[in-house]
């Protein structure tokens, strides 16, 4: 790679979202493919949805969602960059791989899979590090607008939410998706293209 800052993409997600999930899986086939290298940040569904009126129980789920992406940001904050991607692939393993929605068990269970600290579990119930965390989110989601959700990505210049998928494409595929997605991104006229999904997300 010459030119890091070209090949650089940006990619912000919340552990909780399946799509990003998916979406994260793939640009790692993508770096397999193409010359590009990606960063990691944390936007918040739950910082996305103050204020809106939603149902009681999607209600309760961002109440919890604080504390995953409260953790990734206090163990940025306090070791690095490198541990975002690193806390995002353990807490998303099990969230959407594994099937534990006990965010509990999963923080700490990340937390021991990365080498960190258990006291960083502390910071899912503190808002000591939620200016960091409404930071990056605004970062992203300035992106792309408010009415749009996880993940966002970035590059080149352009930025896009999503895109929404169900499978995760898988080498040369993955390369021409992410070319056809760029491609149509980086039209400054071009807002939207969406179909009904018809099945739930697979993450094999």
């Amino acid at each position: 790679m010459t030119d890091t800052t070209t090949n650089q993409a940006d990619f912000w997600f919340d552990p909780l979202c399946p799509f990003a999930w998916i979406t994260s899986r793939w640009i790692g086939e993508v770096e397999e493919v193409r010359d590009i290298k990606t960063v990691w940040h944390v936007m918040s569904l739950a910082v996305l949805n103050e204020g809106r009126e939603v149902e009681p129980a999607y209600r309760e789920t961002m109440n919890k969602a604080w504390g995953p992406v409260r953790v990734i940001t206090a163990a940025r904050e306090q070791h690095g960059e490198h541990v975002v991607k690193e806390l995002y692939d353990a807490m998303g393993t099990q969230i959407h791989e594994g099937g534990q929605k006990d965010f509990g068990i999963v923080i700490s269970k990340a937390l021991a899979e990365c080498g960190l600290p258990a006291e960083l579990a502390d910071a899912a119930t503190s808002d000591a590090f939620d200016a960091q965390l409404r930071a990056s989110h605004e970062e992203g989601i300035s992106l792309v607008g408010q009415d749009v959700g996880t993940p966002v990505v970035a590059f080149n210049g352009t930025a896009f939410f999503g895109p929404v998928l169900t499978r995760i494409p898988r080498g040369e595929q993955a390369g021409v998706l992410w070319d056809a997605t760029v491609t149509l991104a980086s039209y400054p006229h071009f807002f939207e293209i969406k179909r009904s999904r018809t099945e739930r997300p697979q993450f094999d």
